[in-house]
């Protein structure tokens, strides 16, 4: 019998101590003490900072938005629609002066990830359904290539990067 006890004892001191101690972690987690909390960071990655230096070297007259979201290009009736675009981020948008989408510009990743294409062209049939123009780059283009892929007179060429 006295094992029996001793063993309940033991359990019960067990559970306690588990108690308190994620107690003491749920505190530290929600007043900030164990939580990886957020930091710092710069809104555009060295090449997406090269590629806008280049957009706005290039096209004075326009105006290049960064980090657009799609939520700010697209909208919907549903919310089950609303979700399909609600979290995506277009890298860069060019307007004119009035604001009205000249075209929306993907940079593509430096790395080749699995199923990327897929996505690009899901993405990128999104925003042309809707009725813009999306230019897709696998690198930073030279002046001559952005200066031809907004050139008025070359608005039927479908460039591709």
């Amino acid at each position: 019998m006295n094992t029996f006890l001793f063993m309940v004892f033991l359990l019960v001191a067990g559970l306690l101590v588990f108690a308190v101690v994620a107690r003491k972690r749920s505190a530290q987690n929600s007043s900030g003490g164990f939580v990886d909390r957020p930091k710092a960071r710069s809104p555009l990655t060295t090449r997406e900072q090269a590629m806008y230096n280049r957009l706005v070297q290039t096209l004075p007259d326009l105006v290049v938005l960064p980090q657009v979201s799609f939520g700010a290009l697209l909208t919907a009736r549903t919310r089950a629609a609303r979700s399909t675009f609600s979290r995506k981020i277009a890298d860069f948008v060019v307007c004119d002066r009035a604001f009205k989408v000249v075209a929306v510009i993907e940079l593509g990743d430096k790395k080749n990830r699995t199923g990327t294409s897929q996505r690009d062209a899901e993405r990128d049939a999104m925003l042309t359904e809707a009725g813009y123009r999306v230019l897709r780059y696998q690198r930073v283009p030279d002046i001559g290539r952005v200066e031809a892929d907004f050139d008025p007179s070359l608005a039927s060429v479908s460039p591709l990067g």
